[in-house]
């Protein structure tokens, strides 16, 4: 008897070949099982049967009508979690900055992935383990995670209608006299296929921000998505020209205030990761419909940043920096 999964093309997939984006989405099964699914008909690409070399735009809906028992690929680790919420139907987890989110070309161990196969063993029947949406490796912060194919199939449809609200608190070099929206559409960059790039024609991304706190060179911004493109608030920031500190893709380098104490100074030459936490995640429970809402602190390197920003004001105002 066959078994019906569902699951959603990531953003980041747009351009590649259906079956090579198969994979990631299905963990356990080899590239060439799944192309011969693709070819009879099984797998099915926004409800269309298409060839196995297909580009796909991502954000598709891929149907895949299963027979058999999964075959897991992925080995679970004891990898510790910080588990927020937990429940038959989902989990929250906060997400420490290091940890990738999904098995890739040279990442198939010690992951987020691996790491939700060991707490709940079940996950190897849902795609991708019930990962709905990704933190880039650096960031920390919210996920939410489904156990179940109802609810993986439900969040999956409430994040393409923006129905998932999500939050970001941000360091960047300069200072935004006030905050704003930054519309402007993301895809691949032309020459360097691990960045994104604002470009005419690529996928709409629109990001608000507001300034929270202004430092001498540097502000703590707040960050709401209206879509979630693969590195959205780091392009759109430097596109902006507030690049995040820390942020060696979209960065321009180091920049210290006239005068910065040798703490200061340490303090950002210290801080080797893009400043960027996802503080806040709501949305309705995708089985009960009841409300949820989650906050998660940042983590201490962020909290020290901040601290050795704030420092660095004082001093200033005191006549010592």
């Amino acid at each position: 008897m066959a078994e019906r999964l569902r699951a959603e093309v990531p953003v980041d997939g747009a351009g590649q070949r259906f079956d090579q984006i198969l994979p990631g989405m299905f963990q356990g099964y080899s590239r060439a099982h799944l192309a011969a699914e693709v070819k009879i008909g099984r797998i099915r690409l926004d409800g269309r049967e298409v060839p196995p070399r297909t580009l796909v735009r991502g954000g598709e809906e891929v149907e895949w009508d299963r027979v058999g028992t999964p075959v897991l690929g992925d080995r679970p680790e004891a990898i510790g979690l910080d588990i927020v919420f937990e429940d038959a139907d989902l989990l929250v987890i906060n997400k420490p900055a290091g940890l990738v989110v999904h098995p890739g070309a040279g990442n198939r161990d010690g992951t987020l992935l691996n790491a939700l196969l060991h707490h709940d063993p079940e996950l190897a029947q849902v795609p991708r383990a019930g990962i709905v949406h990704r933190l880039d490796k650096d960031t920390s912060g919210l996920l939410v995670v489904a156990r179940t194919l109802p609810a993986q199939t439900a969040l999956v449809a409430m994040l393409a209608a923006r129905d998932v609200h999500r939050r970001y608190a941000a360091v960047v070099s300069g200072v935004p006299v006030a905050g704003g929206t930054v519309d402007a559409p993301l895809d691949r960059h032309p020459a360097d296929r691990l960045r994104r790039a604002v470009r005419e024609g690529g996928r709409p991304a629109v990001t608000h921000y507001r300034v929270r706190e202004k430092f001498r060179a540097h502000a703590l911004l707040q960050c709401e998505l209206e879509s979630g493109r693969t590195h959205q608030i780091r392009v759109h920031m430097a596109h902006a020209g507030w690049p995040l500190v820390g942020d060696s893709l979209y960065g321009k380098g180091l920049k210290l205030p006239r005068g910065a104490t040798p703490v200061l100074a340490g303090a950002l030459r210290g801080f080797k990761r893009q400043a960027l936490h996802a503080e806040h995640l709501a949305f309705a429970h995708p089985v009960t419909g009841e409300a949820m809402a989650f906050d998660a602190e940042p983590p201490r390197d962020f909290l020290d940043l901040l601290a050795a920003l704030r420092k660095d004001v004082a001093g200033a105002g005191d006549g010592r920096a």
